[in-house]
């Protein structure tokens, strides 16, 4: 989009110092006023992209999406409550997704264990995250090649955070996951290789804890996840250091 613009600016620009200038075979006026409207309208949506942008607080401008995770209607009393916030981020379409997840209420077990993601068809929470149907699989291809097969998570003191990067899902396209579930599962994804039927459908991963439907958003969640990010790296390295 902006490539555009700056080629009908420059363009318009031209044409527009050019035929201000008189000489022979030069065109008519009303097809340089319209040139000059061209130009007017180009500079009008450059102006408006960039008073948008910078009230976005110079972040970047690419697309958001929002998930907030909350346990499933369907659970009996004994099962965790896990709830939290999954965040996306897509350059453009066409790039890869990041994201960040940040859960916790899963069981404070001695010892970290792994939880699977997965996204699933239905935005519908209408009966708990049963009603999400299977993994959203717009390709028709086996378990854990769908769009939204993000595998494995480590749970450590009963917390859930990670952030990751290349994600094949998409925010934007004839597969975005927007308006879709994202199911939180009790168990590990055997990612395909479970020699059964159900393996290669969904890894196995156990009854649905948890889920979300995802909303886009604007970037001030992912900025503020971002920044959180940086800082527990610096902790974690000054920390690293101290020990050494």
């Amino acid at each position: 989009m902006l490539a555009l613009l700056c080629c009908c600016l420059l363009l318009a620009a031209r044409c527009s110092d050019t035929w201000n200038v008189p000489g022979p075979g030069q065109p008519s006026s009303d097809l340089a006023a319209q040139i000059r409207d061209m130009y007017a309208k180009v500079m009008e949506i450059w102006r408006a992209l960039t008073q948008r942008r910078e009230a976005d607080g110079g972040q970047d401008a690419g697309l958001h999406a929002v998930c907030r995770v909350q346990p499933s209607a369907t659970l009996d009393a004994a099962q965790p409550r896990v709830t939290g916030l999954i965040l996306f981020r897509q350059q453009g379409p066409g790039t890869k997704l990041e994201a960040f997840f940040d859960l916790e209420g899963f069981p404070a077990e001695p010892n970290s264990s792994s939880r699977a993601i997965h996204v699933h068809r239905f935005g519908d929470l209408s009966q708990g995250c049963e009603s999400t149907g299977p993994h959203y699989n717009p390709l028709a291809v086996a378990h854990p090649q769908h769009p939204g097969d993000f595998g494995n998570f480590m749970v450590r003191d009963g917390r859930l955070w990670k952030y990751r990067a290349g994600l094949a899902a998409s925010l934007a396209g004839p597969h975005s996951i927007v308006g879709r579930a994202v199911v939180v599962h009790a168990g590990e994804d055997d990612l395909g290789r479970g020699g059964t039927q159900a393996s290669l459908e969904h890894g196995n991963a156990g009854h649905r804890l948890a889920c979300c439907v995802v909303g886009a958003s604007g970037s001030a969640p992912w900025a503020r996840q971002a920044q959180e990010h940086a800082e527990r790296w610096k902790r974690r390295r000054e920390s690293g250091c101290a020990t050494a």
